[in-house]
Order: C-alpha cells, then structure tokens, then sequence
C-alpha cells in the first residue's frame, strides 16, 4: 500500500501537515517497502479549505499519512477519502515507522489497516 510522510528529508517525519510542500510517498507490504515518489502540493487558493484540497489530492492514491502534526480539520478531510493520518507528536525516523509497520501487517492488523490494504488491492476485506 502507499503511505505518505511529512518530511524535509525523506529520513525524518519532521514536518506539519499543513506546512509541507511535498510528501515522500513509499509503497510498503509486510515484507517488502520502497520509497516511491515525492510528490508535490500544486499550486492552491489562499484559504485553509484550499490548502487542505491540495494536499489531499495528491495523497489520493495512500491510505496512510505520517505526519508531525494536523489539524482536526484536515484530518477529517482525509478520513472523508479514505486516507488515514497518522500523527507521530515529535520527530521520527521514517525507517522506524516502515518498520513499524511492516511488523503489524504481518501480525493482525487493525481493521482500518485491513480495509486500507484491501483499497490499495482493489478488493474489499470487509464492507465500507
């Protein structure tokens, strides 16, 4: 599946959500992950609202995001596309994450991860 992640680098989630211009896109499975892409905010109206479309556009292919911080508003504009923010409250190595991760797809995922990976294969694990 294709996870986002808010970050300068690509090594660090070290970014707000509303304040990132780009987002470091991975595709991870339980045994294997890769970085993707960066994909970027386009340009955008001045308001919150246009800020939040922008960016959640070009999140539409992942389920998840990992970011540092989001607000309520822009979190609910994700959840409404299916896409799961994921916020981390400090600096975290992107690697720790993946790996994470990777760990509880393996395991028994959550049901909301579970529905995740069945959009991500065009399948549906259990009714939306």
């Amino acid at each position: 599946m294709k996870v986002a992640f808010t970050s300068t680098t690509g090594e660090m989630i070290d970014q707000h959500f509303g304040m990132s211009d780009s987002f470091k896109v991975w595709e991870i499975g339980p045994d294997e992950a890769h970085y993707v892409e960066t994909v970027a905010v386009g340009a955008h109206g001045d308001d919150e609202e246009d800020k939040i479309a922008a960016r959640a556009e070009v999140l539409r292919e992942c389920a998840i995001v990992y970011t540092m911080q989001i607000g309520g508003p822009a979190a609910a504009k994700l959840v409404a596309r299916k896409i799961h923010p994921m916020k981390t409250n400090a600096a975290v190595p992107v690697s720790e994450v993946v790996s994470k991760l990777q760990e509880v797809l393996r395991g028994n995922p959550p049901p909301w991860l579970r529905k995740a990976l069945a959009k991500e294969q065009g399948g549906s694990f259990m009714d939306e």
